[in-house]
Formats: structure tokens, C-alpha cells, sequence
């Protein structure tokens, strides 16, 4: 197989030799060999690109160098299986002058692949490989923008917006090149002279001087949503998306890496977002209406939260439980420590990063509605809602009504959770309940600079063998939390009045320090840790008045 890296590449001219190719593009489960070859703040795509080169699956290539990443691939690749490989360099614009030297350059190549292959170029066979332009879908659709997308990715946003047109409009995905003008009968160099100006004709992609054209791909009356993608250690897409502030479609950012590891916050981001657009479609199995009672599960990383309200959505009972090794099993034992007879729950829906495992659930939601659900019901003036979990953190921004307008998270790094807390708590020899007061006692101010969890305890040790005071540490590991979390507030706009869920807001140090650093007060429910939970069961019982 012939493998090429760019929507710029001439594959087409591979067509006019009876060959077939395929954009590399797929993601892989690690990247244990091209950690060994490449950079570790290497772009991650470039690193699946080469872990799959050295799978041998591909004998030939043919290679953009469109940036650093790509060219740096192509030079590594002297050393794998190949039986061909070519590179050319891709003019950042469209002017005259660059197109022909973009066409004397694929001439060259032409020249290459005939030495190469004992073939002669068939004009026929390369014109026939065009195919007719696409148009934008007549009817309501979904926009994926930015870098690269991968399997995962695609798989995702069909399973959260099932039966709506997907439109892949991510760099080499969106490729479409145009030959209407060109004949057999003309000359080589015509042909070529036409080719390379149909390939740098296409849409832009964020290496090129001019990428205006882009704007285009925005203002399609029927994009009800845009989800735009960035991959790890790549910047040029991260510019484009800091320019769509103004933009009236709803949008959201995510990152990916191009491993298949993350499906689950994937799928919470996603999800998350098209219930902000109201296109999910609800499970709702056979709900009971003559029970008198609503659950909420939230089926977190950490621990499983059970809430029970009645008809007058009044909190009944609640309980918490480690969630364990399996979320299924976790779920049930909190349902069963309720003691509700199974008789009078009316619907149950489930929450959380287990919510999918909950098999006697009859619906789930994602917790980013459920939040919100739960703290409208809490606090009627909030919001912005921050929520710092176990496994992530989260900021939710509310207009009046109570619904998601727009939300970030922070689940790539298990700094700035409660996860990372209760590691620190674990050097330090603290309970919890201990490390939430103690923080507020310090009297050197320290900084913790680390951004990861696994570098921060080496951190932690050194101060402590530095003899610094267990509360002057606690103090210094509650700003790095609250750094962390200002920076997602700044991310989500979020604006006054603030409440915090989740189980971190029942630390005291937290709080004082991420009241110090937005410069407001937050408002804290009861059980903070409830919420997710309260609101699941809240629309257990909406969903019943629907029904």
C-alpha cells in the first residue's frame, strides 16, 4: 500500500500508475516505538504516523512537508521497511510563481516513480481519479473543524448525534481536489500547471499564509454545532479556535492524541454538548408511574453517589460508597443501602464516567447536565458551576434558565482533582478531613510549580525535607489546585454568582485560596458531593411528567 501524510500531497498522481493509496491517519494504541525514535513533545499525530509506517504496512510513500513533525517523520523512516519514499515541499501560497514551482516539482516526481516502478504515467488513468465536487448537506448537520480527526473521534460523534449528518471538515480529511478543465489531449505540463493549482485551490489549512477561505466553512446556515479538534503538541489549529470567540454557532474544543485511550471523556465531552443542543436521544425504558420516587446515580471514577427524592423533589435519602472495580456492581450496592423497594422508584438515571455500565438504569445522563440540574435546584442565582471530581475537574456556564451554555474540563492530567489531593495527602501521612483544615494554619507562603501529579510529590518531599511545616506545604498544594481552577473559569467565562460541587468543596483550604485567587465568594451547598447525583434523580422525574 502507498501511504501518504497531506491533503497537498499529488496522490492522484500514483492513479495515473494503476496504483491505489490511503492517508496515514490512523490511531494506535500507544506509542512505545516512536517514543524511542521522536521528541516526547513531539506532535502526536506524528508519532501515530510513525508507529503505524513501522507496522509495514505500507511499501511506498509519498510525504507533504508541511511542517516540522511530517519532515521530521520522513527522515526517520530511512530506517523501516520502505521500498520508495519521496518528499515534497508544499508552497504556503497560491501565488503564481509557487504553483509552478509546486508543478515542477510534482513533474520531478512523476519522473521518480516511472524510474521507480519500470512504468510509464497514464494521463487517461490520472484524469479519471477526479471525482465531482461535494456540496454542504441541505439539511441540519454537525461540523468537525481543526486538526486531524481519528476513528474514535468520528465513532463518538455518531453515537451522540445518531442519524444527523457528521461533516469532517478537519485538515487532511477536508481534501478536494477539482480537475474540470483539464483534457486528455494537453500537454503534460498542462495537465501538471492545472493540477498543481487545483491542489492549493482547495480549502486552507492553517499552514497556509492566507486561510480567509476558511471562514466558509463557519458560515453554513445549516451547522447547528461546530466541534473543534486539536491534537497534542500541535499549535497551528489552537490559533484558529482563540479566533472564535464571536462565532454564533455553538462550539466546543477538544484535544485528542491520537491513541484510542480516550474514549471515555470523549464521549463525556461530546455528549455533554450535544445535550446542550437538545440532540440526544433519551433511553427511557419502561418507567414506573405509580412509583413515588425518583433516583439519581452518579457512578464516578472515585466514589458512586445515590440520591432518592419524591414527587415533591424533596430529598428522601442519600448515599455515597466507593465505586470499586467495577462500576456496574458499585452502583447497585449504593442502590441497595438506600432501602427503597424497587416497587416504588418511578426511574432511575444514571451519571457519571460509569453511567454507560448501569444496566438497570433507564436512562443517562451526561453529569455536566446533571450538574447543572442539581445546582439550579441548590442555588436558583448560580451560575457558573465548578466541580472538581476524582478523575477531572470541570467548570459549567449557566444562563438564567438553568441550562448549559457552554462548559470546559480538565481530564488529561489528574493534577488540580481530587485524585491529586489525596495522593499528597498519602506523602504527608493526612487524612482528609485533616488536610482540608491544616492548609489554612501556614505561615510560608509556597508555591508547588509542578504541573504533574507524579512530579509535584517529588516536589512535596523535597519541602518536606526542606522542613517545612505540614500546613505551609497543604497551603502551597491547595494554590497549585486553585491556579489550576481559576484557569478553567477563565476558559468557561464563567461569571458570578460561583458554586462548587463535587467532594473537594468540602476542603476549607481549597475554597479560602480559589475565593483568594477569582477575587469572589463561592457558594457551597450541604453535600456538595451530592449534586451530580441530585440532579440525575431531577430529571428522572421530568422525564416522567414527559412521559
Amino acid at each position: 500500500m502507498i501511504g501518504y501524510n497531506c491533503k497537498y500531497a499529488p496522490v492522484e498522481i500514483f492513479s495515473g500508475f494503476g496504483k491505489k493509496y490511503r492517508l496515514i491517519n490512523n490511531e494506535v494504541s500507544n506509542f512505545d516505538y516512536a517514543s524511542g525514535r521522536l521528541h516526547p513533545n513531539m506532535c502526536s499525530h506524528a508519532k501515530a504516523m510513525l508507529e503505524e509506517i513501522h507496522t509495514g504496512n505500507y511499501k511506498e510513500l509519498l510525504f507533504m512537508n508541511c511542517c516540522d513533525s511530517s519532515r521530521r517523520i520522513f527522515d526517520s523512516v530511512k530506517d523501516e521497511k520502505i521500498d520508495f519514499a519521496y518528499c515534497l515541499d508544499l508552497p504556503f501560497c497560491n501565488h503564481r510563481c509557487a504553483v509552478e514551482k509546486f508543478k515542477d516539482d510534482i513533474m520531478d516526481f512523476i519522473k521518480e516513480y516511472e524510474k521507480h516502478s519500470g512504468q510509464v504515467f497514464n494521463k487517461k488513468l490520472f484524469l479519471s481519479a477526479f471525482k465531482e465536487n461535494r456540496d454542504f448537506p441541505n439539511d441540519k448537520f454537525i461540523a468537525i473543524l481543526g486538526a486531524r480527526s481519528n476513528k474514535t473521534l468520528i465513532d463518538v460523534v455518531n453515537s451522540c448525534f445518531n442519524g444527523m449528518e457528521i461533516l469532517d471538515l478537519t485538515c487532511a480529511n477536508n481534501r478536494e481536489v477539482l480537475m474540470t478543465d483539464a483534457i486528455e489531449s494537453d500537454s503534460l505540463d498542462d495537465i501538471m500547471l492545472k493540477y498543481a493549482k487545483a491542489l492549493m485551490s482547495q480549502t486552507p489549512c492553517m499552514r497556509m499564509q492566507n486561510v480567509k477561505a476558511r471562514e466558509a466553512l463557519l458560515e453554513d446556515e445549516n451547522c447547528i454545532g461546530v466541534i473543534y479538534n486539536t491534537i497534542k503538541f500541535c499549535d497551528y489549529y489552537d490559533f484558529e479556535f482563540s479566533k472564535l470567540k464571536n462565532l454564533k454557532t455553538p462550539v466546543i474544543r477538544i484535544e485528542t492524541d491520537f491513541t484510542n485511550q480516550s474514549y471515555g471523556q470523549l464521549l463525556t465531552r461530546i455528549e455533554g454538548f450535544a445535550e446542550t443542543l437538545n440532540k440526544t436521544d433519551s433511553k427511557r425504558n419502561n418507567i414506573n408511574m405509580n412509583g413515588k420516587y425518583f433516583v439519581g446515580i452518579d457512578s464516578g471514577s472515585t466514589s458512586t453517589e445515590v440520591v432518592v427524592i419524591d414527587r415533591n423533589l424533596d430529598i428522601v435519602k442519600k448515599v455515597m460508597v466507593r465505586t470499586g472495580a467495577n462500576t456496574g456492581a458499585g452502583a447497585k450496592n449504593a442502590l441497595e443501602q438506600v432501602c427503597v423497594d424497587k416497587k416504588d422508584i418511578a426511574n432511575i438515571v444514571a451519571t457519571g464516567y460509569g453511567r454507560k455500565n448501569i444496566d438497570f438504569s433507564d436512562d443517562n445522563v451526561t453529569e455536566i447536565t446533571c450538574h447543572a440540574k442539581g445546582a439550579k435546584h441548590l442555588y436558583n442565582d448560580v451560575k457558573t458551576i465548578i466541580d472538581i471530581g476524582g478523575q477531572d475537574s470541570k467548570v459549567i456556564s449557566l444562563d438564567e434558565d438553568g441550562k448549559v451554555t457552554g462548559f470546559v474540563m480538565n481530564d488529561k492530567c489528574a493534577a488540580g482533582t481530587g485524585r491529586f489531593l489525596e495522593n499528597m495527602a498519602k506523602v504527608l501521612e493526612l487524612d482528609m478531613r485533616t488536610m482540608a483544615e491544616i492548609g489554612l494554619n501556614y505561615k510560608n507562603n509556597l508555591t508547588i510549580s509542578s504541573m504533574c501529579t507524579v512530579f509535584a510529590e517529588s516536589e512535596v518531599v523535597s519541602l518536606v525535607a526542606e522542613n517545612y511545616s505540614v500546613a505551609d506545604i497543604v497551603h502551597g498544594l491547595n494554590k497549585s489546585v486553585a491556579v489550576k481552577t481559576k484557569a478553567l473559569v477563565n476558559g468557561a467565562k464563567g461569571k458570578g454568582p460561583l458554586m462548587m460541587t463535587g467532594g473537594v468543596a468540602k476542603n476549607k483550604g481549597v475554597i479560602a485560596e480559589l475565593e483568594k485567587q477569582l477575587g469572589t465568594k463561592i457558594y457551597i451547598p450541604d453535600c456538595p458531593e451530592f449534586c451530580g447525583a441530585l440532579g440525575a434523580a431531577l430529571i428522572a422525574a421530568s422525564e416522567q411528567q414527559d412521559s
